[in-house]
């Protein structure tokens, strides 16, 4: 064992003791190559939208379409505005109107009962004549009564309750009609401008200044020097107009329509002229003869019970006949047949103002339609009107022509 150990310990000397061979590698020397770096500048996209410039001017394309969805949610928005308050207006001229209409009947049978109960005590008086401070006691009462009944006839007389409540019954009828165009409107049109706006808007305005509600400052006259249509439409400013066979519309069915146009104003609209006159000269005759009736029996009450019995026939008989012509003017509603030619006047105006108008904006068969039940006939008796209407033209012009 200890020589197997010292043989181990020999042999691993001797190995560690034998030569090792070297190999030296020279370093490389270390070069530093520097890359120019290339600039690189932050660069942003931007969209600009196209243009076109011709001869030196520069014309921009439409908004896009994002501005142009949040153009179309405000103008429809303000539209809506203005539906809310035609909806709004219909109820206070609804209101209005029946609230005048109650004061037509109140207070007309408030002045007839105080006219004739004042009548009949001045005839008391009148018959007891000397009966002393009991007929001076019933002549005074009678005077007093005699003399509210003519300021609150002279006052009926200047504000014309029926006129009145056929103004806002007009006013009721017509913003209901714009309310029912401004739904269909919005309804039917994706795209609202501007211009859609200005003109409901402008309509509005104009029903106000037609059917005012106060009654102070801005009350409609009611016995104006002559008498005119009444105008509840604005101004006719055509935009877009269209000529020729567009829309609907042919030569054929522009003659018609000038032709209805002509009937319209040479027939209708001169008779409902005259009607309006001969009813605004009877409504003034009773609106002046009704307070001047109660004002002559308050002064002649005052003189009964003197020597001649006269006073008392006067008193009565005035007092009777104003109870008469207050029921006439009021009861019969003279003022509200008044306003109702003078709107239907507006109604004609209006009519031929349209088929005069050079603007296009409704297909042809429609608007002919829309004509043709306003008058109150029917496709074929509109166009049977108008050929009437060409002929009686040419052989006014023949016969005009042989005469000359």
């Amino acid at each position: 064992m200890a020589s197997l150990q010292v043989s181990r310990l020999v042999l691993s000397s001797s190995s560690c003791m034998r030569p090792k061979a070297a190999v030296s590698i020279p370093k490389l020397p270390k070069f530093n190559v520097s890359v120019p770096k290339i600039p690189t500048k932050k660069q942003t996209l931007s969209v600009k939208e196209p243009s076109f410039e011709l001869n030196g001017f520069k014309e921009s394309l439409p908004l896009s379409l994002k501005q142009r969805r949040d153009s179309d949610s405000i103008q429809r928005a303000r539209l809506n505005a203005v539906l809310e308050a035609v909806m709004d207006r219909i109820e206070m001229h609804k209101n209005i109107g029946d609230q005048r209409n109650n004061w037509n009947s109140l207070l007309l049978n408030s002045v007839n009962m105080i006219t004739l109960t004042a009548a009949l005590m001045a005839g008391l008086a009148s018959v007891n004549g000397h009966g002393g401070d009991s007929v001076t006691a019933v002549k005074i009462a009678s005077t007093v009564l005699l003399t509210s009944a003519t300021s609150i006839g002279a006052l009926m007389s200047k504000i014309q309750p029926s006129q009145l409540a056929e103004e806002q019954r007009n006013a009721t009828r017509l913003f209901k009609k714009l309310r029912t165009e401004l739904e269909m409107f919005l309804r039917e049109n994706e795209a609202i401008y501007e211009e859609d706006v200005k003109e409901a808007i402008q309509r509005v305005l104009a029903l106000d200044k037609a059917y005012p509600l106060p009654l102070i400052g801005t009350m409609l006259e009611k016995f104006p020097e002559e008498f005119k249509p009444a105008t509840w439409w604005p101004e006719n400013k055509q935009r877009n107009p269209k000529t020729g066979l567009a829309n609907g519309w042919s030569q054929e069915l522009e003659m018609e329509m000038r032709e209805v146009a002509h009937v319209v104003k040479t027939r209708d609209a001169e008779e409902y002229d005259k009607l309006g006159n001969v009813a605004l000269k009877l409504n003034r005759f009773l609106a002046i003869s009704g307070p001047v009736l109660t004002g002559i029996s308050a002064v002649s009450s005052v003189f009964i019970g003197q020597d001649s019995g006269l006073a008392g026939v006067v008193a009565i008989t005035c007092a009777s006949l104003a109870a008469v012509v207050n029921t006439l003017e009021h009861g019969g509603q003279v003022g509200m047949v008044f306003e109702m030619y003078r709107n239907s006047a507006g109604f004609f105006s209006l009519l031929e103002e349209t088929l005069n108008s050079t603007e296009k904006r409704e297909h042809g068969q429609v608007f002919e339609t829309k004509v043709a039940l306003k008058l109150g006939r029917s496709l074929s008796e509109l166009r049977d009107l108008a050929k009437k209407s060409k002929i009686c033209q040419v052989k006014a012009n023949e016969f005009a022509s042989k005469l000359f």
